[in-house]
């Protein structure tokens, strides 16, 4: 089984960008009800915002292949198009609906390397309203150790605001 790898750093500048961030996305988002429109945004918005984010989007639970995510909104390099649950951090993330966050990719057994540029990862469960699970949240770095729980804290607020529960 995978572990949850977690840095110890906590950012108040970072966690004050978040915080504006999601109002930001909020106010954009208002009345919107498509989810793809809604990861559009999310993605684009929070690659403009940190731009030490090399990937930034989403894979959605394939509607016809429950146990398989496709590729959804990003921005950035090519993604890979299809994740099997269980498989990389972002199959590990959805099939055990947890927030990774993996300082080394390297270290990450069973990594998929989408990117080579990679080098350190955070990956979000994606929930409706109803605690369903619509997706996972990716974004990738070429620093090592870039995300830490302030980074977690911060999108997990964005992802309940948008899609409508938190996965905490």
């Amino acid at each position: 089984m995978a572990e949850t790898f977690s840095a110890a750093r906590l950012s108040p500048e970072k966690a004050a960008r978040y915080a504006e961030l999601a109002e930001e996305i909020r106010a954009v988002l208002e009345g919107e009800p498509d989810p793809i429109a809604r990861m559009a945004t999310v993605s684009s918005m929070l690659a403009a915002a940190f731009p030490q984010f090399l990937w930034t989007g989403f894979y959605r639970v394939d509607p016809r292949r429950s146990d398989e995510l496709v590729i959804g909104p990003y921005q950035g390099q090519l993604g890979c198009l299809r994740i099997a649950f269980g498989r990389g951090v972002c199959g590990t993330s959805a099939a055990d609906r947890r927030v990774l966050i993996v300082p080394d990719v390297d270290a990450f057994e069973g990594h998929i390397a989408c990117d080579s540029r990679s080098r350190s990862e955070i990956v979000l469960p994606v929930l409706d309203a109803a605690g369903e699970l619509l997706g996972v949240l990716d974004v990738d770095s070429a620093d090592l150790a870039t995300f830490d729980e302030t980074d977690a804290s911060g999108l997990q607020s964005i992802l309940s605001t948008t899609f409508g529960t938190s996965t905490a």
